[in-house]
């Protein structure tokens, strides 16, 4: 799918109109165009080896800043992973301090508002406080909050092989900017569950239908959502038992964050965390076939920074 540049129209307006052309979130994060000082930027930053929110900081600073995607005024929906009743040490949820270190510079941007939403899987209020995201992200300046059924709205999939509509969030149709931010790990039927997967959250329906044929309708729903920014916590990585966790010996310490413009080369590089290779993944495959990002790493401009020194 193409991504669309518009001028003299607002992104809200665009998706009122386009949505039912498909066309949905396109235009993400109105500013992201090329220009001359975005054109040779990374298309994929790496930073290691420092606290979440410094790694997190880092990584977006060098895809040219916050500033880069949020702008004076805008409304921003950030969706990380809050799935699961778990605490930060168990690496199901996205690190609560890498969160709340993206609303700050989206506030710092200029952003007018900040709002944090997942369709949990276990009870709500326990992931959201267990997870530490609730607190984190409040305390950060974001507005949090549970999602509401009466939300959800019916979307079209013209691009999709499989499935043709979904009900979607509401939120990801209002807001002017949307950061996808999962945590990385493993999953038992997707094999891992990365930016693509981090999607299911905004869906409402009977998600387990998604299963049957889960790399095909993975790609299918990502056909009309694209974030302006994707952003992996990989501080912690989950390597066996996922996506639910809870046994720390499954927990690996990488002390990393990924960062892309290319939602296809961020989960790329992410599975060879796990050490896999991207093209034997077969959603990332589907969806690299489908134009939506690089599959092969060796083609995408990419930059790792060890904080460490």
């Amino acid at each position: 799918m193409g991504v669309f540049f518009m001028k003299n129209i607002t992104r809200r307006d665009f998706i009122k109109t386009g949505a039912s052309a498909g066309l949905l979130l396109s235009t993400a994060g109105a500013g992201v165009g090329l220009n001359a000082a975005t054109v040779n930027m990374p298309e994929l930053v790496i930073t290691k080896n420092s606290s979440p929110a410094d790694l997190v900081r880092k990584a977006v600073e060098e895809l040219g800043g916050m500033t880069r995607f949020v702008k004076k005024g805008q409304t921003v929906l950030l969706k990380p992973n809050i799935g699961w009743d778990r605490n930060p040490e168990q690496a199901a949820n996205t690190n609560p301090d890498a969160v709340a270190e993206v609303v700050k510079m989206c506030l710092a941007a200029g952003a007018k508002r900040v709002r944090v939403i997942d369709r949990t899987c276990n009870q709500a209020e326990r992931c959201y406080k267990n997870s530490g995201i609730e607190e984190a992200a409040k305390n950060a300046g974001a507005e949090v909050r549970h999602i509401v059924e009466s939300r959800f709205q019916e979307v079209p999939i013209p691009e999709g092989k499989l499935l043709k509509s979904w009900p979607l969030y509401r939120d990801v149709l209002d807001f002017d900017v949307f950061i996808n931010m999962p945590i990385a790990k493993v999953h038992g039927i997707s094999q891992y569950t990365l930016g693509f997967k981090n999607m299911m959250g905004i869906m409402g329906g009977n998600r387990g239908n998604i299963h049957k044929e889960i790399n095909t309708n993975l790609v299918d729903i990502n056909t009309v959502v694209k974030p302006a920014l994707t952003i992996i916590d990989a501080w912690r990585i989950l390597v066996r038992n996922g996506p639910t966790g809870g046994n720390l010996a499954d927990v690996e310490e990488k002390k990393i964050m990924i960062a892309a413009t290319d939602r296809v080369a961020a989960d790329a590089y992410a599975v060879t965390l796990f050490g896999a290779k991207p093209a034997d993944i077969p959603y990332l495959y589907d969806a690299s076939q489908r134009g939506m990002g690089k599959l092969d790493l060796t083609t995408v401009k990419i930059k790792e920074i060890d904080l460490a020194g």
